[in-house]
């Protein structure tokens, strides 16, 4: 994506511009953080390497693998630019593109996954797991790099989320915290849940095995999911049963956070 066609990043450094000189105590960390780059993916490589860096592995060494892949593969600087919009559009709390870039631990952890995953798919498979486990460590949130995760999708608050190994994630999808898709602990190879387009999952639900959740689905907060989930369909309880219909086809694109 050209820079100088790049609408989100020009937004992002607008916010940011205005951040910086509304509050001084925070020019310092702002200008370092966002403005002294050109890119949205030099940005966020700066970002990711300063909250994952360790004493194993500096954050100077995982800046530059983490821009490598964003270097590598446009498809996960498109889908940076698809999750922002997603936060911004879903979260009533956002203020704009440069909250969730700079603040919120989900879109972090996601981003961070991406990455995790490029390297998954590259035959580096020790390095993909050693970036499971420090986002784990720092964001709370264990996404294995072997799962398959679209653009738009916003993890709201995200503390204590799980996501398997086989599990796949359709486009335009939303959940909260401490959300699990995960086998059930009898079977092997492919146990992981199939997340259709659309689908919005609750607070503290438990999605579990090879199921498939269709398209339009919406999940209860609480609820343990055992069976698919027909399209266009809202389910809740334990075990979880149909109740009724999304009023919207896409529920994840209406997020009703307290609700759900």
């Amino acid at each position: 994506m050209s820079i100088d066609h790049d609408d989100i990043w020009s937004r992002i450094r607008t916010e940011v511009s205005a951040e910086a000189h509304s509050e001084p105590a925070l020019a310092s960390f702002l200008h370092t953080t966002v403005l002294s780059h050109t890119r949205l993916e030099d940005a966020l490589s700066f970002i990711l390497a300063a909250k994952l860096g360790s004493e194993t592995i500096t954050s100077l060494t995982l800046r530059e693998l983490i821009r490598e892949a964003l270097d590598s593969d446009a498809t996960i600087g498109a889908a940076v630019r698809e999750d922002l919009r997603a936060v911004l559009s879903r979260d009533p709390a956002t203020r704009g593109y440069s909250q969730p870039l700079l603040y919120f631990k989900g879109f972090h952890a996601l981003q961070a996954y991406r990455v995790a995953h490029y390297y998954w798919t590259h035959d580096r498979t020790a390095l993909a797991l050693f970036l499971q486990s420090r986002i784990s460590e720092v964001f709370a949130v264990d996404i294995h790099p072997g799962a398959r995760i679209g653009k738009g999708i916003m993890f709201d608050h995200a503390t204590s989320v799980v996501i398997g190994e086989t599990a796949v994630v359709d486009d335009d999808f939303s959940m909260l915290h401490e959300v699990t898709l995960g086998g059930t602990g009898k079977v092997g190879g492919d146990r992981h849940p199939k997340i259709g387009r659309g689908v919005m999952i609750g607070a503290g639900a438990k999605v579990l095995g090879n199921i498939v959740v269709g398209e339009g689905a919406k999940i209860g907060a609480g609820s343990v999911v055992l069976e698919d989930v027909a399209p266009f369909t809202t389910v809740a309880g334990v075990p979880a049963r149909p109740v009724t219909y999304p009023v919207h086809g896409l529920p994840a694109m209406d997020l009703d956070s307290e609700s759900a």
